[in-house]
């Protein structure tokens, strides 16, 4: 039976339209994950996380027999560790009090203060170490940007053993006053320190090196870092 005058010409018309629209897709796609940092975004969301957790169902941090959940992250912080970071925390169900523990080089700066601002919202508090299943816990290191993550909780815990590390935070993306966006990235820095209740000679620690600088315990908590040492991991 012969076809119908004029459906050769809508489907063919409808096969040009679908490539048209898939076309406009794959360009925007590619436009999208030409920006600078997409392509970590999406792998770190839709492949694999720069970052790791677990969830320690009893930990004493302070050594005074109260236990407590914790969720312990480690790794870099990536260009999606914000979102991730609160999937992780709706999955464990922390409540006002709970731990986040934390291990991390650093990484992404703005990626960071979400998180500590995550960490303040739910009232949680902080502490630079590592746990295995028990709950017993490791000294660990918290550099750069996983300073900002520790300085969210609300009490912040300084482990017997753990480091915690500053340097100058700079940008790797092409900026046309250098200077200007320096002083932008202090001043924003400045202002979240603060606003976590640290004091602001922080920021002078940071711009002292582009290094890694290893605050000593009394430092940290001079400047109100650490706002409970704690004797023993």
């Amino acid at each position: 039976m012969a076809s119908p005058p004029g459906t050769f010409r809508f489907s063919l018309w409808s096969v040009i339209i679908f490539v048209l629209l898939l076309s406009s897709v794959a360009i925007q796609a590619y436009r999208d994950l030409s920006k600078p940092g997409a392509w970590d975004f999406w792998r770190e969301t839709y492949i694999a996380a720069s970052m790791n957790s677990a969830v320690i169902p009893d930990v004493d941090i302070d050594g005074s027999g109260r236990g407590r959940r914790a969720l312990a992250i480690s790794g870099k912080i990536g260009s999606a560790s914000a979102n991730w970071f609160r999937d992780r925390l709706s999955e464990a169900r922390l409540a006002p009090g709970d731990a986040v523990l934390l291990s991390s080089q650093g990484g992404a700066l703005n990626q960071a203060a979400i998180m500590g601002e995550v960490i303040r919202t739910h009232g949680l508090v902080t502490a630079v170490a590592t746990s295995d299943a028990t709950g017993k816990l490791r000294p660990a290191a918290c550099a750069s940007a996983c300073v900002l993550v520790y300085a969210g909780g609300q009490t912040r815990y300084g482990i017997a053993g753990s480091r915690l590390g500053v340097h100058r935070f700079t940008t790797s993306a092409p900026v046309s006053d250098p200077l200007a966006e320096a002083q932008r990235i202090q001043g924003t820095v400045l202002g979240y320190m603060t606003k976590m209740g640290v004091s602001s000679g922080i920021v002078e620690a940071m711009s002292q090196t582009s290094d890694i600088r290893w605050l000593s315990p009394k430092e940290a908590l001079a400047l109100n870092l650490i706002t409970r040492p704690v004797d023993r991991p």
